[in-house]
């Protein structure tokens, strides 16, 4: 092979690990976005939960317009994502979800008529 073919076959192969390694760290980006929206998501699933339970009169198991005694539910405070922690007042409820993988958290923070998640890196 001449010289040149040879230069040509080692650039080829520089551009392809170049390649591959950009690939992989797109990968893993996108990985950890997926997993910030899917912690963003049940945390508001969660918030819809003790909304529920907030509105709910507590003859029929509800909290009568009050939070308290509110729970994550046993099957939702740990999942494939991350864990979930609350802390429940009268008027409101902080959500903190702690994915496994990661080291940033979601809050989500819900009142009677509100739901708002943050991720906090």
């Amino acid at each position: 092979m001449g010289q040149q073919q040879l230069l040509l076959i080692v650039l080829g192969v520089i551009i392809v690990g170049i390649a591959i390694v950009v690939g992989i760290n797109l990968f893993n980006a996108m990985a950890e976005e997926s997993a910030k929206d899917t912690m963003v998501s049940e945390g508001t699933n969660l918030g819809a939960l003790a909304q529920q339970y907030y509105k709910k009169p507590e003859a029929m198991g509800g909290g009568g317009n009050k939070f308290t005694n509110w729970e994550i539910p046993v099957t939702l405070d740990s999942t494939p994502t991350g864990s979930w922690s609350a802390s429940v007042s009268s008027a409101s409820v902080v959500l903190t979800g702690d994915p496994h993988e990661y080291t940033w958290t979601v809050t989500t923070t819900v009142g009677p008529q509100t739901i708002v998640s943050a991720v906090n890196d």
